[in-house]
């Protein structure tokens, strides 16, 4: 499972006017693992997850991919690399059906823009892997159906199938389990363990349950700083973490 180090920071810290968000954060995610960073709220784990995938520029420190320095690349470019962010908030097109959104994701990985005047026949020969996708993550049911129409966990897995349809090497998941029911819960944490099979998965997860389900390795953050590392059972047992939740009925 642990190949060497896939993604890699060092010193890295953000600032906004003097409020240090991100502060000298040393992390270092292992290949084919799936790692959670976590913390209270506040803490900086989304302000992190921007640094890595680019969408801000860090005040100090270092990120490196596949050992590849990536501090000043563009959002699109990581991505074309491989890494490759699921939001929080659900990116389909809600007028598109499922079927229709996955094409959409594999002709942008195809490297052709998509063209909405065009008649989706033009699409026929990615039709197969569009619909071995819908298939993987669960929608066969659904496939004709409008993605804005889908209760709100198959939401969900339809945006996994557009981030697969990328053929990520790596996958950050940014709160998958947030606004699930349980029965959601389950079904999403199951998809993400067959998807990460193969794959490498950095995830910011505030249910502790799904943490504790699915990670190989934990990074706590706190006033974003690296509180401590490990894995669930080190993590959940140490005092630092104990306190740092204290309160905020998550731990």
């Amino acid at each position: 499972m642990t190949d060497g180090i896939i993604l890699q920071t060092r010193g890295l810290t953000k600032e906004f006017r003097g409020f240090v968000a991100v502060d000298g954060v040393d992390l270092a995610v292992r290949r084919h693992s799936i790692h959670a960073l976590i913390g209270p709220n506040g803490a900086g784990k989304t302000t992190c997850f921007n640094l890595l995938t680019k969408f801000l520029k860090p005040t100090a420190g270092r990120i490196t991919y596949n050992g590849r320095d990536i501090t000043g690349a563009s959002p699109a470019s990581i991505s074309r690399r491989g890494l490759v962010r699921s939001f929080q908030i659900s990116a389909v097109f809600p007028h598109m059906t499922v079927l229709e959104n996955v094409l959409v994701a594999l002709q942008r990985r195809s490297g052709v823009s998509f063209q909405f005047w065009r008649s989706l026949a033009c699409l026929d020969d990615l039709h197969g892997r569009a619909r071995d996708l819908v298939e993987a993550v669960g929608l066969s049911e659904y496939v004709g159906a409008m993605a804005g129409d889908l209760p709100y966990g198959r939401r969900r897995a339809l945006e996994i199938a557009t981030t697969l349809a990328l053929d990520p090497e790596m996958m950050l998941l940014d709160e998958p389990m947030a606004g699930l029911g349980q029965e959601d819960i389950g079904r999403i944490s199951a998809l993400i363990r067959r998807v990460a099979a193969n794959r490498t998965v950095l995830m910011v997860e505030h249910n502790m349950k799904v943490v504790a389900d699915l990670s190989d390795r934990i990074t706590v953050l706190q006033r974003g700083a690296v509180l401590t590392e490990g894995t669930y059972e080190e993590v959940s047992a140490d005092p630092q973490v104990i306190q740092a939740y204290m309160g905020s009925g998550h731990a």
